[in-house]
């Protein structure tokens, strides 16, 4: 009988109404898989950094595992700025006999409207390299546009591992 490791990330996120809204596949990017497996399996990081930064983009694209950094105009403005997730701040635990990794949630609190395109469609991920490598990327299903000062968007990255179905 074979079996397959799954992983699957899943992001809770809640917009500046209180509202929960869902995200669409989470797609692990081309350019950073070798990247990622040296560091998860040898603790060496090839493309500089120990941590993943996560940014937030504002132009309508789906992402696909061949997207690298440029694929994504960064959002900008209205108080936002991307947030270092920190190597070493995941905790790891097992949820319903599924092993996952969760980060603390990240909110950004806006100051008011973006200058980029006012509207953030997802997110996504790379290292700290001085030429990022994007490492997995995620398009919301409902795009969020911030207009008020206070306007806050939270994720909550989780990474679960598993032989079955990850749970969502």
């Amino acid at each position: 009988m074979k079996r397959f490791l799954n992983i699957l990330l899943v992001v809770v996120m809640l917009s500046f109404s209180a509202s929960s809204f869902a995200a669409t596949s989470l797609i692990f990017n081309d350019n950073g898989a070798a990247d990622e497996l040296t560091a998860w399996l040898n603790n060496t990081w090839p493309s500089g950094g120990k941590n993943f930064v996560l940014h937030l983009y504002c132009t309508n694209v789906t992402p696909a595992d061949t997207d690298v950094a440029s694929t994504y105009t960064e959002c900008s403005g209205g108080g936002y700025s991307a947030i270092t997730l920190t190597n070493g701040s995941w905790t790891v635990s097992s949820v319903g006999s599924i092993y996952q990794a969760a980060y603390a949630k990240q909110t950004w609190t806006f100051t008011g409207t973006l200058t980029t395109n006012g509207t953030i469609y997802g997110y996504y991920i790379t290292d700290q390299a001085s030429t990022p490598v994007v490492v997995w990327s995620q398009l919301f299903n409902a795009p969020m546009t911030p207009a008020n000062n206070g306007d806050q968007l939270s994720i909550t990255p989780v990474l679960q591992a598993s032989h079955g179905t990850p749970s969502s």
